[in-house]
């Protein structure tokens, strides 16, 4: 029997054309159930209640906090594309391989599984204990496909700022959920139906 020897492995970075589509979806899913499981565990040891953060409000007008900010960060982003060249917003061509070439029910899988994931870790958990500066900062930085140009990386920190202050001001954490799945499930629709024409 062959022993383990954790010397042996190695960290190379990895080329998204590299990997295969099954091997990306794989990467995705399990990078979302460990944020869940990070943000969950968080949640618990904040001894916050985690159906009282996941409650849904009397009123809905968290939907429209979540879908009013949606609907300007995906304004911002299209005319932001108009103007700055394509290489300064280049992400590796990760987005482009995630929803270039998915049905429509999985782009919006796929968003909702993000958002729900991301936000109970970063509103949810993280926000609560260091506020919405800092957790922006982090959110960015986890981003990492976006660091190499400065207007991918700002935009994503003026989201995360914008969902935590959505979150703040209607007092649910299903505002900033509601917002994340609709900015990733209409910027999916738009890469996927950019290839096609």
């Amino acid at each position: 029997m062959k022993k383990f020897d954790i010397r042996k492995i190695r960290i190379r970075k990895v080329n998204v054309d590299e990997i295969n589509d099954r091997m990306l979806l794989i990467n995705l899913y399990v990078t979302q159930a460990l944020t869940f499981i990070i943000g969950f565990i968080w949640v618990l040891f904040q001894h916050q209640n985690l159906l009282e953060l996941f409650a849904f409000p009397a009123t809905f007008h968290f939907a429209a906090w979540g879908l009013l900010f949606a609907g300007v960060v995906i304004l911002v982003d299209l005319l932001i594309s108009r103007w700055v060249p394509e290489e300064a917003a280049d992400d590796g061509g990760v987005n482009q391989r995630i929803f270039g070439y998915r049905p429509i029910w999985h782009i919006a899988l796929l968003s909702l599984v993000v958002a729900i994931c991301e936000e109970m870790l970063f509103r949810g958990a993280i926000q609560h204990a260091i506020g919405p500066y800092w957790t922006s900062i982090i959110f960015a930085a986890i981003h990492v496909r976006y660091l190499r140009h400065w207007i991918p990386t700002g935009l994503v920190f003026c989201i995360s700022y914008g969902l935590g202050w959505i979150y703040i001001q209607s007092g649910s954490i299903w505002a900033p959920i509601i917002a994340h799945f609709v900015i990733d499930f209409v910027m999916g629709l738009i890469i996927r139906f950019r290839r096609e024409s």
